[in-house]
């Protein structure tokens, strides 16, 4: 197909595809799937190699969000059921960062739903930093807080913080159709401050709203302008009590399509797979390996994940190994620039901006978000999760709304349980 022939020669050159080029991505039919997951991932390992970083999400707030996102769970007025607490102390949220650890994540993302950090929310964590920090040697950590005012971007990278995630979520042309409580503009705002203060932005998108691959174009665009060292793509998990909870639009096929034209338009850039995954690709989440370098382990924010052993197997079965804490995650070409490599100037960060500003490369919750649904957090991950471990397998026909797969999390942060890592 000489359209992915074009695509794969621009992104090993980490040259920018035409918007028509990536709209014929979206457009490619199910039985040209696997040539399509072939092409990018032929871009994915000229980056990446075959490793996988693993990330661990730890909800320091849930619930008890004043924003509107209609994504998420922890929204204004959600009737949804999950857990709510307030925020946890720097000893508990140290404890759930270690079981992520323990299972190789080399990244926590801490997250906090709210319209984003007042400065004594900033000290709390700041608190939890430092003391996850000196328990564990070389983790990397992503604060996920909402929208941030001014100062608050550097005082998390002098309180240690590694990067800062805030995802766009859609396009600018639909964001005000999904959430009134800010602005698109705001999100932007945000991204700019982290990358102003040194610390590596993460961004990304939310699909399976009901948006046009239209939208989903307009907003991988965007994120590309912006520069995010990291963009985690999402797949909307319906959970029941929100106003999307009837918007089941995603089939495997389509996720996978929509993880190649990621790839394609941010070629030498961490592409995650967040919330959503084990929801909407399911039996063919290795698939998704071959186009992203990079997973949530464990449960969601607000819901469930798959099994974390079973995370493990999956990635060593289809033939990937993962990302030691010693590896560097970026290309050389974008971590020098980002402070993150091991020729990095002394004191640059881990940006994708250097201290003096310059910049490399290609291209939250909810306002915050490590990726899923923001606000729903707020969102450093995957926000809307997943499927409970313990259930039983159920028959359902081809393009049925899995619901079944859509389980509140009762375990981890917040609770006296175990957390699933």
């Amino acid at each position: 197909m000489d359209l992915l022939n074009t695509l794969v020669d621009k992104g090993l050159r980490r040259e920018l595809p035409t918007r028509e080029e990536a709209l014929a991505v979206l457009a490619t039919s199910d039985d040209d799937v696997l040539d399509v997951v072939a092409a990018a991932g032929k871009v994915r390992r000229q980056w990446f190699g075959r490793r996988v970083k693993l990330n661990y999400l730890v909800n320091l707030k849930s619930g008890l969000c004043p924003e509107d996102c209609s994504y998420c769970s922890q929204r204004l007025g959600s009737s949804t059921g999950i857990l709510k607490y307030t925020w946890l102390k720097p000893d508990e949220a140290s404890r759930a960062a270690a079981a992520g650890l323990a299972g190789g994540a080399k990244r926590v993302c801490l997250v906090a739903s709210g319209r984003g950090p007042t400065d004594r929310d900033v000290d709390r964590v700041a608190g939890t930093i430092k003391a996850i920090k000196e328990q564990n040697e070389g983790v990397e950590v992503c604060a996920c807080l909402g929208l941030l005012s001014d100062g608050q971007a550097e005082r998390l990278r002098e309180a240690g913080a590694d990067a800062y995630n805030h995802n766009l979520n859609t396009s600018e042309g639909t964001y005000g159709d999904i959430t009134t409580t800010h602005t698109y503009a705001d999100r932007v705002d945000t991204v700019n401050k982290a990358h102003a203060a040194g610390l590596s932005a993460c961004s990304g998108l939310i699909a399976g709203m009901g948006e046009t691959d239209a939208d989903l174009v307009d907003v991988v665009f965007s994120l590309r302008e912006l520069d995010p060292d990291s963009v985690p793509v999402n797949f909307l998990i319906p959970v029941e009590g929100t106003p999307l909870a009837k918007e089941w639009n995603l089939t495997p096929q389509r996720c996978l399509r929509i993880l190649a034209m990621v790839r394609f338009v941010c070629p030498d850039v961490e592409v995650r797979i967040a919330g959503g995954r084990e929801v909407h690709l399911r039996t063919m989440q290795p698939l998704a390996l071959h186009l992203a370098n990079s997973i949530f382990l464990g449960d969601y924010l607000t819901t469930e994940g798959q099994a974390g052993q079973a995370d493990l197997e999956m990635i060593a079965d289809a033939g990937f190994t993962v990302e030691g804490a010693d590896e560097v995650t970026l290309p050389q070409h974008r971590a020098d620039v980002a402070g993150c490599g091991p020729h990095a100037a002394e004191g640059a960060g881990c940006g994708s901006h250097a201290a003096d500003g310059t910049g490399c490369g290609s291209h939250a919750a909810d306002g915050a978000g490590c990726g899923s649904h923001a606000g729903e957090g707020a969102g450093c991950g995957s926000v809307c999760g997943s499927h409970e471990n313990d259930h039983e397998s159920v028959a359902v026909p081809a393009n049925e709304p899995r619901t079944d797969l859509v389980a509140v999390r009762r375990r981890g942060a917040g609770t006296d349980l175990a957390p699933n890592a």
